[in-house]
């Protein structure tokens, strides 16, 4: 091989091509970051703080403590009432693929589990699943979760990030708004506390009926919330709308968000809450350690 190169410079070694899954490129700012050292971070930008979505295998081992998750339901899968399809896919072929791709029956997954040693009811939506939507399914797994918490005295907890109801199943899918709704409104009128954790994206039916209902809402930062997306809105009104819109941030100054709260500290933030509720009401997770609230003329 010559020592010169036709290109007028030495001559150059094969290219390396990078293995797929080893670097990725920061939403937030554009660096690149490497894959491990992104995981190890919570998948959260450690020049921006940008949170990249983390699936919901790495939420469940970030947010429960190490060995108390039990999952319920799994069994439950969905079928196709309606025979829907779109361009000759059916929507049972769908669900398969999902599941195939994900490993879960649904977009939703439910169980028993501690959060700093207290007993909760905690469900993930998973939006790898068909875009964490809500069919029937998520539906009675929520329900249940609801049931379970409200016979056990145990706090609820919701991760939400879903696109919404599941279009598949039309107006099947929208009665689980109320469905869960009121399952979520058992538990008010007993005095079980539910805290809903809004992630990017929550949007659509699931944030127009639990995830905007809990006792108390945490976010993450610049989680996309809100019923219709911000494209449709304008227009929709054919008006330009204020610079972050339907961010986690523009819903915490309108009083729609209690707190924002960054990964890396939401568990603990989550344990801290728990533990002001098992002073309050004693709710702790034992079986009738709760108490109702007084009924009176004063009662709301």
């Amino acid at each position: 091989m010559a020592w010169w190169s036709r290109s007028g410079g030495l001559p150059s070694e094969p290219k390396k091509s990078v293995p797929r899954g080893v670097w990725t490129k920061c939403e937030g700012c554009g660096a690149t970051l490497y894959e491990l050292e992104l995981d190890e971070c919570a998948r959260v930008c450690k020049f921006c703080g940008h949170h990249h979505r983390l699936p919901t295998d790495a939420r469940i081992a970030l947010m429960v403590d190490e060995g108390s998750w039990h999952e319920l339901d799994r069994d439950l899968i969905s079928n196709d009432p309606l025979e829907f399809r779109v361009d000759e896919r059916r929507y049972r072929d769908q669900v398969k693929a999902a599941i195939k791709k994900t490993g879960s029956n649904d977009a939703y997954r439910a169980g028993s589990a501690t959060i700093g040693g207290h007993p909760v009811e905690v469900g993930f939506f998973d939006f790898a699943f068909m875009g964490g939507s809500m069919g029937s399914v998520v539906g009675e797994k929520i329900t249940r979760q609801f049931e379970r918490a409200l016979e056990r005295r145990r706090p609820a907890v919701v991760f939400c990030a879903s696109g919404g109801a599941r279009m598949q199943e039309g107006v099947l899918s929208l009665m689980q708004m109320a469905k869960t709704s009121a399952a979520r409104s058992r538990l008010r009128e007993a005095a079980v506390p539910y805290i809903a954790v809004l992630l990017h994206p929550t949007t659509g039916g699931v944030a127009a009926s639990i995830a905007m209902l809990g006792d108390l809402i945490l976010a993450e930062p610049k989680a996309l919330i809100g019923f219709a997306g911000p494209r449709v809105i304008e227009q929709t009104i054919r008006q330009q709308l204020p610079e972050g819109f339907q961010r986690s941030e523009f819903l915490l100054e309108h009083g729609m968000v209690d707190q924002i709260v960054e990964r890396p500290a939401l568990k603990a933030t989550i344990s801290r809450v728990l533990g002001w509720f098992a002073g309050t009401n004693g709710v702790s997770g034992g079986a009738g350690t709760a108490s109702r609230p007084p009924s009176g003329p004063d009662q709301d």
